[in-house]
């Protein structure tokens, strides 16, 4: 119920107020059954706008710490995250990794819309990176089409550190479904899930434009918050 105020009455028609959303290829979203959308990730938005405008219900994969915050703000996002059919996941790698592609199939196999995010992490700079193949392994054991989908101008609207987004009008563009029928069976497979995650990569580069970088988004941005570090710390030259 919760959800479908947030949805029809309250967050939905503003988040059509302010970014006005242009939306292509709507049609490729399934209207039933199980399927995966995989976006790229540049804003802090992007976790709204989308579902706002597929007609079904999409349940993200959301990092574990907007559930556990402290004092009544922390209560009232994790209500709020659950409210719109989050999961919280645990992005630490290992076991909890493992535990994140739980919950993705467990979303699937009740015939639900599960959107994540390959990348990890939203992007520092507004290029698309590496994919994790975490969305991979869900595709090929569940045996569920991959809608990708790009977000295009919600960087510039509401990049990370922002608070508030601008007013101006975005594109949410989804591409065809992605077939991996052909991996089945091969969920352990290292090098069959890699094939499979660069695919879903590469559509959402085709359909998005952005700039690729054959690295980790969470690599790069701790790259350069430590660049950013030296810099802040490095004492004024000598004048001549």
């Amino acid at each position: 119920m919760f959800y479908q105020v947030l949805k029809y009455v309250l967050l939905g028609p503003l988040l059509r107020l302010v970014f006005r959303p242009r939306i292509e290829g709507l049609e490729h979203v399934p209207e039933e059954g199980a399927a995966i959308i995989a976006g790229n990730h540049l804003s802090f938005a992007d976790h709204f706008v989308m579902p706002a405008i597929v007609p079904r219900r999409v349940t993200f994969l959301a990092k574990a710490e907007y559930f556990t915050g402290p004092g009544l703000k922390g209560r009232l996002t994790a209500a709020f995250f659950r409210g719109v059919g989050q999961v919280p996941v645990d992005r630490s790698g290992g076991r909890a990794s493992q535990a994140a592609i739980a919950s993705g199939l467990s979303v699937l196999r009740k015939g639900r819309l599960l959107g994540i995010y390959p990348e990890g992490t939203r992007s520092h700079d507004g290029r698309l990176y590496k994919g994790r193949t975490g969305v991979a392994s869900m595709a090929v054991q569940a045996g569920v089409p991959v809608v990708p989908c790009a977000m295009i101008g919600t960087f510039e609207a509401q990049p990370t550190g922002r608070r508030l987004p601008r007013i101006m009008r975005i594109t949410i563009r989804f591409g065809a479904p992605l077939d991996f029928s052909r991996y089945a069976g091969m969920a352990d497979e290292r090098i069959a899930l890699r094939a499979v995650t660069d695919e879903i990569m590469y559509a959402i580069l085709t359909l998005s434009g952005q700039e690729y970088v054959d690295g980790y988004a969470v690599d790069a941005k701790a790259a350069a918050q430590a660049r950013a570090r030296g810099q802040s710390r490095r004492p004024d030259s000598p004048s001549s």
